[in-house]
């Protein structure tokens, strides 16, 4: 078996980074990344449960809620660059909590929003900026910076598996809450939970990169961001998380109302995006496993070529509550397990000193798909009454991306094996 080419250690020479604070131990930094990595996916993961009652209420189509679903990904990504490069400049601490304030008050606008315009203002702009400030990729980030080197992989898996986890709690929370006291309300409790982000923030506090390092000059952004979109396994990581945007975002917020269509009832479609998020946590886990024995292009074509395989059969198997939380099940392995492997595979070719930028402008290819596979999950209901066009198109998208990770080369750029060890 062809085994992972790890870096020399002149590349991996970041052990664990300078804290800030005395008692930033591992295990507090492990837990509290993974609390804000959970409250950060779950309300996000949860949004599916708000489509149908706040279109019947509010007298819209499916379209017009999808739309500001869609804004919100597509800023998600186009800001995370940005909010992984503060972060890595001034620290974690300051973007952290900014980005959780905006996420709370795009969810508190979002309750009362009463227009299509704002509702594209507060679940697309604003939601979209906090998600860019406050998600498990700057968690992630912060993790490569302040880990022991030996834990760096295992903890990019717990704080994927720890979003997922509240993927798996917010879900039903969402319906419960929904069912007994209206969507308004479900979004003011999520609201009211973010801003426990800001405590928790401390303790990811990172120091910011200097321009010299041992008296070595070290990389601009700008250089960074040249030397990665000018390597060709870069592109191809980022041309495969595309389909992993589109994916994962079609099926958060359609799949509910999907169910439906097919005779199914709310609580099966909460419950499927739950055991999605349950099954996730062992995925993503098991990804940062492997990602440090197996190669990591190899985890990554596998896990879009399963995806694949499990659309085709969910679609053309008769809808059943049994063959829902199968495929939630199925899906849940591979639902954020492309994350690991991809931050990892980022630390290896370049370094982690610019580690939660680069992985933001990875992660903006994901977003740029999460729009389109919410976008046009919305239109293409709207104009045809069904979702099997845009459920075939992921199946394509997977299919093209098991194929597109595996020429990658997973070995440090020239500039870092050249630097003498």
């Amino acid at each position: 078996m062809t085994t992972t080419t790890h870096a020399p250690r002149a590349a991996q020479s970041h052990v664990e980074g300078p804290r800030v604070f005395s008692w930033q131990t591992p295990a507090v930094i492990l837990v509290s990344g993974c609390l804000i990595a959970m409250l950060n996916f779950g309300p996000r993961s949860a949004v599916g449960q708000f489509l149908n009652p706040m279109s019947v209420d509010l007298h819209w189509g499916r379209d017009v809620f999808s739309f500001a679903i869609a804004i919100q990904n597509l800023l998600w990504g186009a800001a995370q660059p940005f909010a992984g490069a503060l972060a890595d400049k001034y620290g974690a601490i300051r973007v952290l909590s900014v980005g959780a304030i905006l996420y709370a008050l795009g969810l508190t606008l979002m309750a009362y929003s009463t227009t299509p315009t704002m509702l594209d203002l507060s679940a697309g702009v604003l939601v979209g900026l906090g998600l860019a400030g406050s998600s498990f990729s700057l968690v992630i980030g912060a993790f490569g910076k302040l880990m022991p080197e030996r834990w760096r992989m295992l903890s990019f898996g717990a704080g994927t598996a720890a979003g997922s986890f509240g993927q798996f709690l917010f879900s039903p929370l969402a319906n419960g809450v929904i069912k007994g006291a209206g969507w308004q309300s479900a979004l003011l409790v999520f609201a009211c939970l973010l801003l426990l982000v800001l405590p928790l923030s401390f303790a990811l506090a990172t120091r910011g990169n200097a321009g010299k390092v041992g008296g070595v000059q070290q990389q601009s952004a700008k250089q960074a961001l040249t030397e990665a979109f000018g390597h060709r396994s870069f592109a191809l990581l980022v041309l495969g998380f595309f389909t992993c945007g589109f994916q994962l975002a079609f099926i958060t917020l359609h799949l509910p109302a999907y169910l439906i269509d097919r005779g199914l009832t709310a609580t099966d479609g909460a419950w499927t995006i739950a055991v999605i998020g349950l099954f996730n946590i062992v995925g993503s886990i098991l990804a940062g496993w492997f990602s440090s024995r197996v190669p990591k292009r190899y985890i990554l074509s596998f896990i879009y070529l399963v995806r694949a395989i499990a659309i085709v059969a969910f679609i053309s198997l008769p809808a059943s509550a049994t063959s829902a939380i199968v495929f939630g099940a199925v899906m849940g392995l591979g639902w954020l397990s492309t994350v690991p492997p991809t931050n990892g595979l980022v630390a290896v070719m370049f370094g982690t000193r610019w580690l939660t930028m680069l992985a933001g402008a990875a992660f903006f290819s994901h977003q740029v798909g999460g729009f389109l596979g919410v976008w046009l999950g919305g239109e293409v209901f709207t104009r045809t009454g069904s979702y099997d066009a845009v459920w075939w198109l992921a199946v394509l998208f997977g299919l093209l991306s098991a194929v597109i990770n595996l020429p990658i080369v997973e070995k440090p750029v020239a500039r870092l094996a050249a630097q003498p060890v």
